[in-house]
């Protein structure tokens, strides 16, 4: 098409109707199989007056002019799916296939036919029939690197991502220039969560094309999956001028103060203004309950049930759904209400999540042995993972089986660093000691190795409660507060203390 265009330059035909049709044809064919090609076109300056002229200037109004019956002119059965770029109706498509066809059969080595019928049946989602069409294209000619490019993304939709990878990174060497195949291997490894891979990939093509919006959304979501909040926010910074009202863009930033600055409120803030207009977003509605019932003010919580409540109505047999229902039951310690809920899940998969969800309900309910059952589960499904092994413990500790619980705790002692997994083991063996102030001192120990440890600060309380060492109590009942505000075993001792703890 460009040695079509140079030669119709170099044979001064440019000027006449013949060369200023033909080299307008070139340039939108160009544009429409070759998108992101690097070359200087000239400007299209069709005859006003010429039949490809009209079948052009109706397809950019989405009218399809199907050629005449006995038309033999190629061109008549290829421009009018210009249409089809414009308009997604079938009668259009299946107009634009039938002509398509007519027109494979008068030029049988012409690669438009076959490659057009492929993009028409991708859009169409007939990916069988597309990769088929694509192939033939290819066939026809291997410099047709966008019939290539299709084959990649239908063996994507196919889940063949590996091939559909490999043929993308092949074709991004033979031509560098070309964005649109960097996009898709970008799409590729963003949508298999290879986020390293994928932001190497976006950031290349954002060198090129800085305002990119999608591509700087993309950029965000990856580094908040990295944690890598401070810089998902510059992303963010950089796409706001673009639409600050885009709802990704207002659910990442949503994210950002959530889980990068645990700023619940301005998170909330951020979702509320999605919530406005698209009511019935279930991500939205899902990260916004979940927000709202792990608040410490009793509003927040209402409105998170009430949006659960609004879940269940729309998609109540989403496991998503179900787990936050299960979470909601949990938090209420409404042991039997989450047990429903958790018989829903394990029915359908058991992921470790789920069996330390299970052991926790059961041991709610008083079922030490079933809890025992799921904990034993969970460990051996890594028997070197620290907190696999501290549920385990803590559920032999509640079966009676402490001799075992004891020597479990001393090789994880003999082999642990310091910080949270050896906090947790401490509290562990505070359990099992027989003389109050050596739990006492393993409690201790618990809270030198990780001052967040709840259980080892509720237990300390404890201790202090029982004697009756007030401001020992309180000093603990504090820090408790402090980390679980709505611990409904905390609040039960809040209103005995309050004199004290407001001081």
């Amino acid at each position: 098409m460009l040695a079509a265009i140079e030669l119709i330059r170099s044979r001064e035909l440019g000027n006449s109707e013949f060369g200023r049709v033909m080299t307008g044809i070139n340039i939108l064919l160009i544009g429409l199989i070759y998108p992101d090609s690097p070359a200087t076109l000239p400007v299209i300056d069709l005859p006003q007056t010429h039949n490809y002229t009209r079948i052009i200037r109706e397809a950019e109004k989405g009218v399809y002019l199907s050629p005449s019956s006995n038309s033999s002119d190629f061109f008549e059965y290829i421009l009018p799916f210009l249409a089809v770029t414009s308009q997604s109706r079938p009668d259009i498509q299946a107009d634009a296939l039938r002509d398509l066809g007519k027109a494979g059969e008068m030029r049988p080595s012409s690669l438009f036919p076959p490659y057009l019928q492929g993009v028409i049946h991708e859009k169409a989602g007939r990916i069988t029939q597309a990769e088929s069409f694509y192939k033939m294209a290819y066939s026809l000619s291997d410099e047709c690197y966008p019939a290539l490019a299709g084959i990649a993304r239908i063996y994507k939709l196919q889940g063949n991502t590996a091939e559909a990878s490999a043929i993308l990174s092949e074709l991004i060497i033979r031509y560098p220039d070309s964005v649109d195949l960097k996009k898709q291997l970008a799409l590729i490894f963003y949508d298999n969560q290879q986020w390293s891979r994928a932001l190497s990939a976006v950031d290349e093509i954002l060198l090129s094309d800085p305002r990119n919006g999608e591509l700087l959304l993309m950029k965000a979501r990856i580094l908040i999956e990295q944690n890598q909040f401070p810089q998902a926010n510059t992303a963010l910074d950089a796409y706001a001028s673009i639409n600050a009202n885009n709802r990704d863009y207002l659910l990442y930033r949503a994210r950002i103060q959530a889980e990068g600055f645990k700023n619940r409120d301005s998170a909330l803030n951020y979702l509320r203004s999605v919530l406005r207009t698209q009511d019935n977003d279930t991500e939205v509605m899902m990260y916004a309950a979940k927000l709202f019932m792990e608040s410490a003010r009793a509003s927040d919580q209402q409105e998170g049930r009430e949006l659960l409540a609004r879940l269940r109505r729309i998609s109540g047999s989403s496991f998503d759904v179900v787990n936050l229902s299960l979470q909601d039951a949990i938090r209420r310690e409404n042991w039997e209400e989450a047990q429903a809920y958790l018989s829903f899940i394990l029915g359908h998969r058991r992921t470790p999540a789920d069996l330390i969800n299970a052991y926790n309900v059961e041991r709610g309910l008083g079922n030490n042995a079933r809890a025992l059952s799921f904990a034993r589960e969970l460990y051996e499904l890594n028997t070197s993972n620290s907190e696999y092994a501290a549920v385990y413990i803590s559920a032999l500790i509640d079966n009676g089986r402490r001799d075992e619980a004891q020597r479990m705790i001393a090789t994880a002692l003999n082999s642990s660093g310091s910080g949270v997994s050896r906090g947790r083991l401490y509290y562990l063996r505070s359990r099992l000691q027989a003389r109050e102030e050596d739990a006492l001192s393993d409690l201790r120990s618990s809270i030198f190795e990780d001052p967040r440890n709840l259980d080892a600060i509720i237990a300390m309380f404890d201790i202090y409660h029982h004697r009756r060492e007030e401001r020992r109590a309180v000093y603990y009942l504090r820090q408790a507060l402090a980390i679980a505000p709505d611990n409904l075993y905390l609040k039960r001792f809040e209103a005995e203390y309050s004199a004290l703890l407001d001081r």
